[in-house]
């Protein structure tokens, strides 16, 4: 696809980001900003057995990071929570169709999956390593 298309795609998601707003009754709530432009994501699911039956997301944020979130939770429901644990940057930056974004971007693009497997690893046990930490 053309870069062009990427765009209008990220615009899309931006002015119409999908599975935006909040569920009645969560299972799983986790919120998070960035600090260093003021993005903010909350993300809920509620879950079916082991599998994500409903995610939303609410927020503040650049285009970036709202249509990173949007294309992420629309991605991601319906599978299993499991899954959260093998999404990482490059499935993100394949999602958003551009190669690379300057540092100080990426945290924008990323804010969404850190606060989604912040809440998938506290339900499943688990901890961010401090690498992923540092990533996102």
């Amino acid at each position: 696809m053309s870069s062009d298309l990427y765009r209008e795609i990220i615009l899309d998601h931006y002015k119409n980001p999908r599975n935006y707003g909040k569920l009645e009754r969560p299972d799983l709530t986790s919120r998070e900003s960035n600090p260093l432009c003021g993005d903010i994501v909350e993300i809920q699911m509620a879950l079916d057995g082991n599998k994500i039956g409903a995610i939303r997301f609410n927020g503040e944020g650049c285009a970036i990071s709202r249509a990173a979130t949007s294309m992420l939770v629309e991605y991601i429901e319906g599978k299993p929570l499991e899954e959260v644990k093998e999404i990482d940057k490059a499935v993100i930056l394949e999602m958003l169709g551009v190669g690379e974004i300057g540092p100080s971007r990426i945290k924008c693009a990323l804010l969404g999956l850190k606060v989604l497997k912040m809440a998938a690893y506290a339900h499943l046990g688990a901890k961010l390593s401090e690498e992923e930490l540092r990533e996102y």
